[in-house]
Order: C-alpha cells, then sequence, then structure tokens
C-alpha cells in the first residue's frame, strides 16, 4: 500500500511525485493512524495549482473527502453496485479498526470475474494490472474475438466471422469446444461431416476431431458464443490442415 497512500501532512509536491511513482494516477490519504481522510487523483492536483496553490502547499488543498470506502466484510455483490457508479474507479479497503489494509480498482475487479479468482479483500490485486480485461478485442484475418472468461479449465469467447471468411481447418489435443450460432449462417466442417448454421445452432466439437468455421457469403458477420474446455488453451494447441490465409 505504500504506492497509493500517502500522510496528509504530505505536500502537493509529494503527491505529484507519488502519483508519478506508481503510475495509477491516484492516491488514499491517511491520517497517523492509517485511516483514509480522502482521495487525491491528478485532477484535483491540477485544480489545486489552477486556484493559485503551491506545490509547497498542504495536500489537503487538494483530496476529495467525498468518498466511498468499504471495510474487509464486504462482499462481491456490494462491491459490484459501487462500481456501477461510472464516477469510481478504484475503492480503498479498510479493516475492522478503519485502517486501511488495500485498494481495488474497477479494471483489477473486472478481471477477477473474468479469470474465475474469488475476491478476498486481502488479494494482491496489483498482479492483474497485466492481465487481459474482458472488453479486449483481438482482430484476425477472418474476423475478431473477445474473451468473456479465462480460468485454469474454461475459455469463453464470442467470434465474428465476415462475410466470405473463413477459420482454418484445424484440430486440438487439449481442449473440445462448444458452439453457439447467434447471428448469421454459414458453415461448420465437423470431422467428414458438413453442416449448417443457423442462430441458435449447437456444436460440439470433442478433442481431435477435424473442424471448420465458414461464413459462405450471404452478406452477413457469423456471430457465434464458443467455449473451451481442457487444460490448455494456447495457440500452439491450433493444428492447421488447410488455411485460407496461408498460416499453415
Amino acid at each position: 500500500m505504500n504506492a497509493f497512500a500517502i500522510r496528509n501532512d504530505a505536500t502537493i509536491l509529494d503527491a505529484l511525485q507519488a502519483i508519478e511513482d506508481n503510475k495509477r494516477r491516484f492516491l488514499i490519504c491517511v491520517d497517523n493512524d492509517n485511516r483514509t481522510v480522502g482521495l487525491v487523483v491528478d485532477g484535483d492536483i491540477r485544480r489545486a495549482l489552477l486556484k493559485g496553490h503551491s506545490v509547497e502547499d498542504s495536500i489537503t488543498h487538494t483530496i476529495n473527502t467525498c468518498f466511498t470506502q468499504i471495510d474487509e466484510d464486504a462482499g462481491f455483490a456490494e462491491i459490484c453496485e459501487i462500481f456501477k457508479n461510472k464516477k469510481i474507479d478504484f475503492i480503498p479497503i479498510a479493516d475492522k479498526a478503519g485502517k486501511l489494509i488495500n485498494v481495488v480498482t474497477k479494471k483489477q475487479f473486472h478481471i477477477l470475474m473474468l479469470e474465475d479468482v474469488n475476491y478476498s479483500p486481502y488479494l494482491d490485486f496489483m498482479a492483474y494490472d497485466s492481465h487481459i480485461l474482458e472488453h479486449e478485442i483481438y482482430n484476425r484475418l477472418w474476423g475478431f474475438y473477445k474473451s468473456t472468461l479465462l480460468s485454469p479449465f474454461a475459455q469463453a469467447k464470442v467470434l465474428t466471422v465476415f462475410p466470405d471468411s473463413q477459420l482454418s481447418l484445424q484440430e486440438h489435443k487439449r481442449r473440445e469446444e462448444h458452439w453457439v450460432v447467434i447471428k448469421g449462417t454459414g458453415k461448420c466442417v465437423l470431422g467428414e461431416t458438413l453442416l449448417d448454421l443457423y442462430p441458435g445452432k449447437y456444436v460440439f466439437i470433442p478433442k481431435g476431431c477435424k473442424h471448420q468455421l465458414i461464413n459462405d457469403g450471404n452478406g452477413q458477420n457469423l456471430i457465434l458464443s464458443e467455449v473451451q474446455l481442457g487444460d490448455y488453451f494456447g495457440e500452439d494447441d491450433i493444428i492447421r490442415y488447410e488455411d485460407k490465409y496461408g498460416r499453415i
């Protein structure tokens, strides 16, 4: 917490340096007992300087004393409700004595849900800052996808295949796949079978089964929900046999 907590007897210059060091654009101002007395974001400092305050002035000229804090007993549902407020990007966490013990950002909380990690007030939330958010979109030659769940045992995605585009003919050794068509029509190669795809169609692809997803040119995007189950989901478990884009 040293990177995010600053004493209320610090100067504005101290706050500027702390924000520069932690790279998160916010600080939690605490008193001598380590209890939260206010929050500071970089915008608060800019506004104080524009009002004529010096960098040598007290940080108390910048702190926002109207803030939301939770205690260590707060549950998942309560935090979800708080983060629905678009103005709240982080929440200080206090112990039963009111002393600051942690802070969680909205991004970190979303990643916990994405990766199926159980919330605890004692987690090292900063360890999740480099992880992928659920709304990250990955461009591919055939279209794009975004992940909605990532865990050691499952991965879920929404895939969009552009008209006249197709994924490679491929198989996987370490995962099975479950497809549900959301929108559009197309074809699916499943082993030796060619299936028609349409909204509501479900397709199960076992491990080791050759398969291919095709948008056969009806002018609309083909959108699927894909759930992968297994013990590994890396790109190197894609074994390609045919590929329109030369990726074999």
